[in-house]
C-alpha cells in the first residue's frame, strides 16, 4: 500500500506542482509582452491561459500533501523533523501562491485587459510591479526545490534511504 501511495504523490506532484511552477514563471514575461505590444490578441491569450493552467492546477495540486501524508503515515514517518519541515515549507509555498502570486495574476491580467490606458512607459503594467511577481514566482519554485530535496535526501528518515 505504502508504495501505491508514494506512486500516486509522485505522480501528483510532478504533473501538477511542475506546471504550476513553469506557469507562474513564464506569467511575467507574458504580461510584460502583452502591456508592451497592445491589440497582440495572442499575448492576451498567452496572459489567461498561463493564469487558468495556474489557477486550476493550483486546486488539483492538493492531492499532493493528502497522498504525501498518508504515505508518510503509512511508512510510520509523521514525526520525523524532515517531513514537518517539508510540510511548513510546503504550507509557505501554497501561501505564497494563494496570497501573492494569484492575486498578483488577476490584477495583471486586469491590467493587460486595459493595457491602452494605463500602461507605464516601460510597458510594465501600472499598479504592482511584474517584476515582484516574478520574484515572489521565484521563492515559490526555490522553496519547492528544498523540499523536493529533503523529500530524495529524508534525513532521520527510518526507510534507511537518504544521508
Amino acid at each position: 500500500m505504502t508504495a501505491f501511495l508514494l506512486s500516486i504523490h509522485l505522480v501528483a506532484a510532478i504533473l501538477t506542482i511542475g506546471p504550476v511552477a513553469v506557469a507562474t514563471s513564464m506569467f511575467p514575461r507574458a504580461v510584460r509582452t502583452a502591456t508592451r505590444d497592445v491589440g497582440n490578441k495572442q499575448a492576451v491569450a498567452s496572459v489567461r491561459l498561463l493564469h487558468r493552467i495556474t489557477r486550476v492546477y493550483t486546486v488539483i495540486a492538493l492531492a499532493v500533501p493528502v497522498f504525501g501524508l498518508a504515505t508518510a503515515a503509512s511508512l510510520g514517518a509523521l514525526g520525523q523533523a524532515w517531513l514537518l519541515v517539508s510540510v511548513a515549507i510546503t504550507a509557505v509555498a501554497a501561501g505564497i501562491l494563494i496570497m501573492l502570486i494569484l492575486p498578483a495574476q488577476r490584477l495583471a491580467m486586469a491590467t493587460v485587459d486595459r493595457a491602452p490606458s494605463i500602461s507605464s512607459a516601460d510597458g510594465t503594467p501600472a499598479g504592482r510591479p511584474v517584476g515582484l511577481l516574478a520574484a515572489q514566482t521565484g521563492v515559490f519554485n526555490l522553496l519547492w526545490v528544498v523540499v523536493v530535496i529533503l523529500m530524495v535526501l529524508r534525513p532521520g528518515s527510518t526507510t534507511g534511504v537518504g544521508l
